[in-house]
């Protein structure tokens, strides 16, 4: 007599084996908090408090646009801004930047961290517009982040301020946000990217990016967030927040000059 076949035991386990059925682990999807009437409440008074929000590097066009992001990586707006207002008066097509050369482009961004290896990034991304574009800044994701010195974040930024596509740009401000308040908890820029443009009303997504950041820089900080001045404190659900008081919802005025020196300060 022939002894029976043994039964396969299953390999299920929380590390991600399967069953013996082929049932495929669950994964822990990273869920907003927040309800979609919620959301669409937090992004409207966002909206009545700043209507138009501009972002803070200085540009002319796309072109300058595209090269002020890329040269504010782990740089303040403000250094930014102060090296590239006489750049950008002698160079703000590709044509021009490539004609200054990589040794004039250095000297005017010496103030900015890492500017040799950025002078080589922007006269590289120069040549390839040229080349690749016919001197024009492309409207397209894939082929912005093929260009030396563009990487996701940056291309997001050129594509929603240049060409008006509601793109979300994750920064430090936005990625500590998502987190702190449960908006969209994420380990990566991508993870807390993805949430946000699904969960951010179409009305909204054109200015989203910025009213994130300005509120990550001048209200929910990174050291302590100014609770009081905070327009969703009643809706947010942070445990780390010190009030359930919102602050009264008014337009704002251009951002005090002092309160961005202090943000650059806290940010260094």
């Amino acid at each position: 007599m022939k002894n029976p076949k043994p039964k396969d035991k299953p390999t299920d386990s929380p590390k991600g084996r399967t069953s013996a059925a082929g049932a495929k682990p669950r994964t822990t999807r990273r869920r907003s908090l927040y309800s979609a009437a919620e959301v669409r409440e937090i992004f409207r008074r966002f909206s009545v408090q700043r209507p138009e929000p501009k972002g803070e590097l200085e540009h002319v066009n796309a072109f300058t646009l595209l090269v002020a992001v890329v040269l504010s990586a782990q740089a303040t707006d403000i250094g930014v801004n102060k090296a590239t207002r006489a750049l950008f008066a002698i160079a703000d097509t590709p044509e021009k930047m490539l004609a200054l050369g990589e040794e004039t482009v250095g000297q005017h961004i010496r103030t900015i961290g890492l500017w040799r290896n950025k002078a080589k990034n922007v006269i590289a991304l120069s040549e390839a517009l040229i080349r690749d574009h016919g001197g024009e800044v492309p409207d397209d994701r894939d082929q912005l982040v093929e260009l030396p010195g563009v990487g996701r974040k940056t291309a997001n930024v050129v594509l929603n301020m240049a060409f008006g596509q509601h793109t979300m740009a994750v920064d430090t401000h936005i990625l500590r946000i998502g987190n702190r308040i449960g908006l969209a908890p994420g380990k990566t820029p991508e993870q807390v990217e993805a949430t946000l443009v699904k969960i951010i009303p179409d009305e909204f997504m054109r200015h989203a990016h910025h009213w994130l950041i300005l509120h990550g820089r001048y209200v929910c900080k990174a050291r302590k967030p100014d609770c009081w001045r905070c327009v969703i404190a009643d809706i947010c659900k942070s445990p780390e927040k010190s009030t359930s008081e919102p602050a009264p919802l008014v337009p704002l005025d251009d951002i005090d000059p002092i309160e961005v020196a202090e943000a650059e300060v806290a940010a260094q």
